[in-house]
Order: C-alpha cells, then structure tokens, then sequence
C-alpha cells in the first residue's frame, strides 16, 4: 500500500495502463458525485466487501478513494492481506478530488 497525494495519485492513475479505480465510500455518498470510471464497493459492507474484493484481478494496481482517506486506506490494508499487491490510497479522499467528476 502506499499512500500518495492528489497530484501523485492522478499522475500515476493517468500512466498506469493496469489501473482500476475503486471507490468504497457508501452508496449515499457515491450519489452525490464521485470519479468517472471508477468501481464501487463499500467498505461498510464488511465481509461483503471481502467476498467483493475477492472477485477482482489481484495483479491489476488499484487506486482505492473514500471521502477523506481513512476508510480507503483500510481498504488497501484488507486488500494487501489477501494477496493484492498494488494499492494506492488517496490521501485527503475525494472531498479534496480537483480531477473530473460526475455527479
């Protein structure tokens, strides 16, 4: 897991040809906007985001966002113990996002 900064996590996200961009805030809070392209599974979901997570490809690099970058980082650490190897949290989460939105 490595933490990054908006403008690191954009630069590298827009060279990565392996991305994927997963979102896990809650569905309320994805309505209110979030980055386009991006998957959503929410971390509150428990062993649900777990079972979620375990259906992905664990040799893509995920960048992984929440609203602030606690629950993404959580989200990297539970990723890392079941044998992904890239992820990339988003320091200051999407409340602080000055790239493209949707909402």
């Amino acid at each position: 897991m490595a933490d990054l900064s908006q403008q690191e996590w954009q630069e590298q996200l827009a060279n990565d040809t392996n991305a994927v961009l997963l979102d896990v805030r809650t569905q309320d809070e994805v309505d209110e906007g979030h980055i386009p392209n991006a998957l959503h599974i929410d971390i509150f979901l428990g062993q649900g985001f777990i079972d979620e997570v375990k259906k992905l490809d664990p040799s893509k690099n995920y960048y992984i966002y929440c609203r602030s970058g606690g629950r993404s980082g959580q989200a990297c650490a539970v990723m890392n113990s079941i044998g992904f190897e890239n992820t990339y949290n988003l320091m200051g989460g999407f409340s602080e996002w000055e790239g493209a939105k949707t909402n």
